[in-house]
């Protein structure tokens, strides 16, 4: 079996896989008459000829230590993830290595962050600590095989 630690997320850490949504330093532009910041395009919705939905899922947590055992990506579409209560969250994702997950990864995303997978990235579910959580979702529907889920053998994370 293998373990893995938690990293805590950066933008260079996360780059393979996508984006992190988050406010930037400063905002692209004040809008509303000077009362709100706009933080503008802070990742592009990839589609390959679906149309972009919205959804919300609710997910039972996880307690650490954690066993993951599925990992699936989305070859058609990006997937965002925006957490809709006050904690953090785990984001287990993985590189490609022929068409297989190679060894997971997991960034602990703090409380207002979400996250904007690139199409193709293996990805664990959505993994909420301590209790569970409603999450944004903005994803492709459409035509075309969108789905794939693999078992690996559990990689244990641990703080």
């Amino acid at each position: 079996m293998t373990t893995i630690r938690i990293e805590p997320i950066t933008a260079e850490a996360f780059a393979p896989f996508g984006d992190l949504l988050t406010p930037r330093a400063t905002p692209d532009r004040m809008i509303n008459a000077g009362r709100c910041e706009r933080h503008h395009a802070l990742a592009t919705v990839e589609r390959h000829g679906g149309e972009a939905i919205i959804s919300i899922f609710r997910s039972e947590a996880v307690s650490l230590p954690y066993d993951c055992t599925l990992l699936e990506r989305h070859p058609l579409g990006s997937q965002a993830f925006m957490p809709l209560g006050p904690d953090a969250w785990l984001s287990v994702v993985a590189p490609d290595d022929g068409g297989r997950p190679g060894v997971p990864r997991a960034f602990l995303v703090p409380a207002g962050m979400g996250v904007n997978l690139r199409a193709g990235v293996w990805h664990g579910v959505l993994t909420p600590l301590d209790r569970p959580a409603d999450f944004l979702v903005v994803d492709r529907e459409g035509e075309g095989a969108n789905l794939e889920e693999v078992a690996i053998a559990p990689v244990t994370i641990t703080a």
